[in-house]
């Protein structure tokens, strides 16, 4: 789309700059006999018309294409942002898929052996590997045992007193621990303080 020097100013500005340069031209125009005059005064509205029509199309048609483009895209990202959604969780999904194999070999194992020291060790193996794969996709564990109490970033399920002054308005125990995701907690510390 061309632009046009005049659709950056004012009306007033740009009617007085047209008049102007219209008065340019007719200066400069050769001087025609009152017959021609008037022949070239009648052909020459219809033309300007013909001149302004053609462009108004063009513009218009400028328009709706930009228009139609911009409704593609509009359409094209909110299929987009709704596949992400829809899929977006798929890679942690796959990886929670060897998890559940090595809980299966586990089961299998804790079923046949008689080694309760064997199966202990195999299960702090996943639990460990189970833990490394939260931290490999942001999540971490928030500590709360021994902080002071934040109700933004725990949540209390019961006080208890204290006898040392220290740990008053502290977190003394932890219910049910709490997870971060880069930074934003996904699940609140179940946190009992001291008071």
């Amino acid at each position: 789309m061309t632009k046009n020097k005049y659709t950056q100013q004012e009306p007033a500005e740009r009617d007085e700059e047209i008049r102007e340069e219209a008065a340019a031209i007719q200066d400069e125009s050769p001087q025609a006999e009152p017959e021609d005059n008037m022949t070239e005064e009648q052909n020459s509205p219809e033309d300007e018309l013909a001149l302004l029509q053609g462009k108004y199309e063009e513009l218009n048609n400028s328009y709706l294409r930009l228009h139609a483009e911009f409704d593609n895209f509009r359409k094209r990202t909110l299929k987009e942002k709704a596949d992400l959604i829809r899929n977006g969780g798929e890679r942690v999904l796959i990886d929670i898929i060897g998890l559940v194999d090595d809980f299966e070999r586990a089961l299998t194992a804790l079923h046949a052996a008689e080694d309760k020291d064997a199966m202990l060790e195999g299960m702090d193996l996943i639990y460990g590997k189970f833990i490394s794969f939260l931290s490999q996709h942001g999540v971490k564990e928030i500590e709360a045992i021994g902080r002071p109490f934040d109700a933004d970033h725990f949540e209390a399920v019961t006080t208890i007193p204290v006898q040392d002054e220290e740990q008053k308005g502290k977190v003394i125990d932890c219910q049910q621990k709490g997870y971060e995701l880069n930074g934003k907690i996904i699940r609140f510390p179940k946190v009992i303080v001291g008071e």
